[in-house]
């Protein structure tokens, strides 16, 4: 019965020429000599090192001053944004514009504001208006607001109508309310042709028209109507309206 010795897996019978075969490789690596660099290279090696001495430190410098100024940049880039949402409200798209601000000054320098959730420029002269307002300074320091339903702005003119649901307040008290009214800025009078109903301190009154002229603080209504006086103003010598029939 015939033994044979067992295989081993790690076991290479050309293991002792790949041994010789690496030797005479490494004694080759060993034999050669390492050539010193030029002129040249070290002029490359010497101004990269330099490049770096001074980009580095920038480098760092750059990236502090960025984050020390970025709650400003952050802080423009987010009021850009809101100029830009802010610019997509108003636009132009047929000579319409929404949340649309008139500022001017009457022919007394007196300021007075309009504003409309929409105007549309229909002429040159002419700004057809949705939901218009108007604040209006007046010469003794009162003030006066409309609103209504439509409107119509003349800006040469310098004149406003108004109509649907007209609603006129002065800040003395007087409360007009009236399907159309017609507001000329530079003469500071608003009056309507049709039916009013206003409430104030002198009481109450329903006439077909009113006049109202604020640089005499007069307010005269128009028509046959109805007054209301209030109990403790009936004996009054004057009153700031005052009936008063075409």
């Amino acid at each position: 019965m015939s033994t044979f010795p067992p295989n081993r897996d790690d076991f290479d019978p050309d293991r002792l020429e790949k041994t010789r075969q690496l030797d005479a490789l490494r004694q080759e690596a060993m034999a050669r000599r390492r050539t010193p660099p030029s002129a040249e290279a070290m002029a490359k090696r010497s101004l990269l090192l330099k490049r770096a001495k001074w980009g580095l430190p920038g480098l760092a410098v750059f990236l502090l001053i960025s984050v020390g100024i970025w709650p400003e940049i952050n802080h423009l880039i987010h009021q850009n944004s809101a100029i830009l949402a802010s610019m997509r409200h108003a636009h132009t798209d047929s000579g319409m514009m929404e949340h649309a601000a008139y500022h001017d000054l009457d022919s007394h320098g007196h300021p007075y504001t309009i504003t409309a959730r929409i105007a549309r420029q229909s002429e040159p002269n002419r700004i057809d208006m949705t939901e218009p307002e108007a604040d209006i300074m007046l010469h003794n320091r009162q003030w006066v607001h409309a609103r209504a339903d439509n409107g119509m702005y003349l800006q040469h003119e310098q004149t406003l109508t108004l109509n649907g649901h007209v609603v006129i307040y002065r800040s003395d008290g007087v409360l007009l309310n009236s399907p159309s009214a017609d507001v000329d800025l530079p003469q500071e009078v608003i009056a309507t042709h049709d039916w009013v109903h206003a409430e104030g301190p002198f009481g109450k009154q329903d006439a077909e028209g009113a006049f109202m002229d604020q640089r005499t603080n007069t307010l005269q209504f128009l028509g046959p109507g109805r007054t209301d006086h209030f109990e403790d103003l009936s004996s009054a010598p004057s009153s700031p309206a005052t009936p008063n029939s075409p």
